[in-house]
């Protein structure tokens, strides 16, 4: 794992010696997870039937002022794993009945990640889903090659001035477009079992109260870029104004249903399958706990 010696895992590209230090993401070397448990608020077709199997890592490559995780994604909350252990928790996860493996926001661990995969691939039967903020080296996208069956990034902003503003990443379209462009050409179509998505890539968009027409140039993109076949879409509208939100008046405040209705008008013109989200989702409620510590330790 020469890469985490100099680390450029992210976009950010810190170089930090990640062995004995801690990179931008705020994490060392060492694996640490905050949550690994049944996940039931995901799309439908990601925590089909039992639900979705979800690893919380610890860290973040962004920093955005209203992430709903900043416990773990900013302030420092989790728990250290082993390689063998990460293996034993996916395992584990998939014997209680999980649909998939979701491992969420685990850039800053991909080489351990993968590791952990390789121990156990001939046990693996369940998809692996990759769910990430979209703004990730394609590097490091090519290194999942292979292990990763679903990709579930984010796609945040269009604007440069926007994802500077609120994530500190002036570069987040630049570089999102052209991750996911690789996620969809390692896994292909969305294939079904049912209804349930076991290999392609749903791009999720939660809509920003204030900033439709940005929602709207990321549906056009999209729309432009991809057939209606290639991808899935996931249109959010769940926005609640936690953490630093109160910084950015514009955006300290819940989505209203025309914000998010003339989004939803531009997505459809493009004729792709597309999940959305009841605005009573917009609730601190809907936020699960984290741990500093095992679970029984």
């Amino acid at each position: 794992m020469n890469i985490l010696k100099h680390c450029t895992l992210c976009p950010r590209k810190c170089g930090i010696d990640r062995t004995g230090s801690h990179g931008f993401c705020g994490e060392s070397d060492k694996i640490r997870i905050a949550r690994a448990d049944f996940h039931l608020w995901e799309e439908p077709a990601i925590c089909y039937g039992s639900g979705s199997g979800a690893i919380f890592f610890s860290g973040c490559t962004l920093k955005c002022c209203f992430c709903q995780n900043h416990e773990i994604s900013q302030e420092g909350v989790g728990y250290e794993v082993s390689t063998d252990e990460l293996a034993k928790t996916m395992l584990g996860l998939q014997s209680k009945g999980a649909c998939n493996i979701n491992l969420i926001s685990a850039t800053q661990f991909v080489p351990q990640v993968i590791e952990a995969i390789g121990l156990i691939k001939n046990e693996l039967k369940v998809p692996v889903v990759f769910n990430c903020s979209g703004y990730e080296s394609i590097d490091t996208v090519k290194m999942l090659d292979g292990y990763v069956d679903i990709y579930l990034p984010d796609f945040k902003y269009f604007s440069s001035e926007l994802s500077r503003r609120y994530s500190n990443a002036k570069d987040y379209f630049e570089v999102a477009a052209k991750a996911i462009d690789e996620m969809v050409r390692q896994v292909g179509k969305p294939q079904f079992d049912g209804e349930r998505l076991m290999r392609g890539v749903m791009i999720r968009h939660l809509v920003l109260p204030s900033h439709r027409d940005d929602s709207i140039a990321i549906m056009e993109y999209l729309g432009k870029k991809y057939a209606s076949d290639e991808i899935l879409l996931s249109i959010m509208s769940q926005y609640t104004p936690v953490w630093k939100s109160g910084l950015f008046p514009e955006i300290n405040r819940k989505l209203t249903t025309f914000e998010y209705e003339r989004v939803l008008d531009s997505a459809q013109k493009y004729g792709f399958r597309w999940y959305i989200q009841q605005r009573s989702s917009a609730t601190r409620d809907f936020i699960p706990k984290f741990y500093g510590e095992k679970e029984g330790s």
